[in-house]
């Protein structure tokens, strides 16, 4: 297509159960002379490049000629330009082969594999050089819970005769030890790196002028390729009056110097429960609040039950099905008026705490003249090679509202470098990324829920071990929490697997393991799983889907 414009087209498609389908689309797509084609049975749809609009219907009816039924067709940009304009520069013509905007997971990631193949990198960010995990998210976050796991222990032990206790908490002292720590990992993970690989790092706002410019502190830059890699940040919900009190988010609680009495959350995802749990664990009486009918209304409810029973046992309230109406402060005391389950309510709180999702950081950026389209969640939109509407600029990590962790923003990072730099097409695969809430019980999930499943046309076997009865668990004296797993009942291959449990994030691993490499039932019921350890679960669970293991001796398979 060198040379023509080009409109670049998402396609509904329906009818795909899977990647051999995805195949077979994209291989469609090809025959009629589109271009980074790339289908996805997950999202019932196709992306593709081509010349004219006479061609997206020639694709349609390839599609269809093959057993698939398509359905509307987005066109993601406007044909102002030409490929050959864009794409096709001489090495004369721009300053850098990759452009970062940003300094994270993502952009670190690729900046390495980058400058590993030879290319001129420049990094660009306004802020503290890191981006959200080692700043302001995963390891501050973490080492937090940590403490309050202690505290919380110390408090309340499951153990007779054990007599312990804790003198009240100095949060000053602990926010200064984890300030500590993250400016320890950052230098060593972050800044020391860039010397040791020898790329640019410029230090302000970065706006585009056009599609293969950007000004930085006036200073005008061009590159062959452009990564955004600018994350995201929390979402305030317009509630009548919230933008009028002194607030926190999940950045600002974690500087807190003294422990709130009372704590309200707006929001139940994994960052209002990561935190509410945290100051419960401090001491703080704290109040979730939801809109949804459940916490982690995504989830298998089985999940969803497990973290809400062992939360509550700990002494958060959980209100579900809430309607916001109003949020005031008087003094010193913070009030949230709701409806929560058809009865009004009035919250009084010292601190609210708004966690009700993130959203991406693209506001400066003035995309619109790169040529670069943005969704309806304000994420960058790309394509399953993350390229962006413009084919020389790429996106990844938290800025497209992909999944929300630091090993798929560096993965995706590494991913742009090899479409990129390397001129490979690939396509971004997340078919089984795994997912950690950091509470006690945490939770763990990899591959698809019962209802995902389901939607995708398999027929579903399931088992939902409690977690009762693993042996763990037991000896723990914690046994609030479940196993539950996901198969294909005709190949009965596990399609998915879901934990609520101590240490759920380190079984996860294995799990992800079995579902990408596609274990069945069988494989996993002939293997031997260590006794005592959670881990066993998996293995307890795969005998649960036709047997009673309560009724099993110790280690029985």
């Amino acid at each position: 297509m060198m040379g023509n414009t080009y409109l670049q087209v998402r396609l509904e498609v329906q009818g795909m159960t899977c990647t051999g389908c995805e195949e077979h689309v994209e291989q469609a797509l090809k025959s009629i002379g589109a271009v980074a084609a790339a289908a996805n049975f997950r999202r019932n749809e196709a992306t593709f490049q081509v010349s004219s609009s006479e061609a997206i219907e020639a694709a349609k009816q390839a599609i269809e000629k093959i057993g698939y039924h398509p359905g509307d067709a987005q066109i993601l940009n406007e044909p102002k330009r030409s490929v050959s304009n864009t794409a096709t520069m001489s090495n004369e013509d721009y300053e850098y082969d990759l452009l970062i905007i940003g300094s994270g997971g993502a952009a670190f990631s690729a900046a390495i594999q980058a400058v590993g193949r030879g290319a001129k990198v420049v990094m660009i960010e306004r802020g503290i050089i890191g981006g959200t995990c080692v700043n302001i998210g995963c390891v501050p976050s973490k080492t937090m819970l940590r403490a309050g796991e202690i505290n919380h222990l110390a408090h309340r032990n499951p153990f007779q005769g054990l007599q312990t206790s804790a003198d009240p908490v100095n949060l000053k002292q602990l926010i200064e030890q984890k300030n500590q720590l993250v400016a320890d990992l950052r230098q060593q993970k972050y800044v020391d790196l860039i010397a040791e690989y020898g790329f640019t790092l410029i230090h302000g706002e970065a706006r585009f002028l056009d599609p293969q410019t950007v000004e930085v502190e006036g200073r005008q830059m061009t590159a062959k390729h452009f990564l955004i890699a600018t994350g995201a940040s929390p979402y305030i919900p317009e509630i009548p009056g919230l933008a009028d009190i002194d607030y926190l988010t999940s950045t600002t609680a974690l500087e807190l110097q003294e422990v709130p009495k009372r704590l309200a959350v707006i929001g139940s995802g994994y960052i209002a429960m990561e935190l509410g749990q945290l100051f419960r664990n401090l001491g703080s009486d704290v109040t979730l609040m939801q809109r949804s009918n459940r916490v982690l209304k995504s989830y298998d409810p089985e999940v969803s039950e497990a973290i809400t029973q062992a939360l509550t046992d700990q002494g958060i309230h959980m209100l579900t099905g809430v309607t916001f109406h109003k949020v005031e402060q008087q003094e010193h005391v913070k009030r949230v008026y709701v409806t929560a389950n058809g009865s009004e309510q009035m919250i009084e709180a010292d601190q609210i705490l708004v966690a009700a999702g993130r959203q991406s950081n693209t506001k400066s950026l003035n995309l619109e003249a790169a040529d670069v389209k943005i969704g309806e969640r304000g994420e960058i939109v790309v394509d399953q090679t993350l390229c962006t509407t413009n084919p020389r600029i790429y996106a990844a990590g938290d800025v497209t509202m992909g999944p929300q962790f630091v090993y798929v923003a560096a993965y995706e990072g590494a991913l742009v470098v090899e479409n990129t730099i390397g001129g490979a097409n690939k396509k971004l695969d997340l078919r089984t990324v795994p997912g950690v809430t950091f509470t006690n019980p945490s939770i763990a999930t990899v591959g698809l829920t019962e209802e995902q499943a389901k939607a995708d046309g398999f027929e579903v076997l399931t088992s939902v071990l409690p977690l009762d009865a693993v042996p763990r668990a037991l000896v723990n004296r914690e046994t609030t929490g479940v196993f539950k797993l996901v198969a294909d009942a005709k190949t009965r291959k596990v399609l998915g697997a879901h934990i609520v449990a101590e240490n759920a994030g380190d079984v996860i691993y294995a799990a992800t393991l079995i579902i990408k490499f596609g274990l069945t039932i069988e494989d996993l019921r002939e293997t031997l799983a260590p006794y005592l350890t959670m881990a066993e679960g998996i293995k307890l669970a795969s005998l649960t889907f036709d047997r009673d293991v309560s009724k099993l001796s110790c280690c029985a398979g």
